[in-house]
């Protein structure tokens, strides 16, 4: 016998977003996280909200709106938001050739640098779901095994409290694995004991060398003691030039000369005014 849908029972689909709402979200997040939505992402908007609408009980998204820009939507509801606007995308050694210029080029001339005066700073800038500043310790850990003295601490930030939370549980489907070496995953990773799960985790031991933060690049923003090298890949294509510019200075004030800034491969510094020089595709160091 084939089975009916309850209509009661079936999920409730909120009628398309007005242009002019769309508008009005779309500069509110420019404004408040610096992230550029054209009107053609109002499909991709509209269907991300949907999740939020049915939580909150609301008919459309005019309800939505009104909540949203209410003095108890502008509290409550901005993390959300930005939980489902933001996307993210990432994956473990992802662009490894940065990877190969950390262990051949930057790791080696900083230890030589500061051998025994202090540990180097790595922030991971924009770090989603925790992929990148773990790739980065088992790189760093990698190099301290063969550099006695060599210390290091990462820091890895993102707006979306989400993905942070997810970061720092460290649980990944098992397919995330398939690119890394067997050596490090004997060392780095623990698989699930329900085989059936497919999950693994990443082992406490580095878990420990990450903190996570949440940090909206849209605030003035410094750090006691300035980095030595910025990961900041895939972020600046959300935002426009001038944002990215601008942001591109904060993070420049909180390098030190010297450092190292990496970003994504389809990313480019060209024609901004930056004190940075270009060394490799898309990896920059502090002048």
């Amino acid at each position: 016998m084939v089975k009916t849908e309850n209509k009661a029972t079936r999920p409730t689909v909120a009628a398309g977003m007005k242009d002019r709402e769309f508008t009005r979200f779309a500069e509110f997040i420019h404004r408040e996280c610096g992230i550029k939505l054209p009107l053609s992402k109002k499909t991709m908007v509209e269907a991300r909200l949907q999740k939020r609408l049915r939580v909150l009980e609301m008919k459309g998204f005019t309800d939505y709106c009104a909540f949203v820009f209410s003095p108890e939507g502008l509290e409550s509801e901005l993390v959300h938001l930005i939980d489902v606007i933001t996307t993210n995308t990432t994956e473990f050694y992802r662009e490894p050739r940065h990877f190969d210029i950390l262990n051949a080029v930057v790791l080696p001339e900083w230890f030589a640098a500061n051998r025994g005066r202090g540990r180097l700073r790595v922030w991971s800038a924009g770090c989603s779901t925790g992929e990148e500043p773990y790739t980065l310790a088992m790189v760093l850990s990698e190099f301290a095994l063969k550099n006695d003295g060599f210390g290091f601490e990462i820091m890895a930030t993102d707006i979306s409290t989400n993905v942070l939370q997810r970061a720092f549980k460290a649980v990944y489907p098992e397919d995330k694995i398939e690119g890394m070496s067997m050596d490090l995953k004997k060392k780095y990773i623990l698989r699930s004991k329900d085989r059936k799960k497919q999950l693994v985790r990443i082992a406490p031991e580095l878990r420990r060398m990450v903190t996570f933060k949440r940090l909206n690049f849209m605030d003035n923003f410094s750090f006691r003691n300035k980095m030595d090298i910025i990961f900041c890949r895939n972020v600046l294509i959300y935002f426009d030039r001038p944002t990215q510019e601008g942001l591109l200075r904060k993070f420049c004030a909180n390098l030190r000369r010297g450092g190292h800034v990496f970003i994504g491969h389809s990313e480019s510094l060209t024609g901004m005014d930056l004190p940075l020089r270009q060394i490799a595709p898309t990896v920059y160091v502090g002048t």
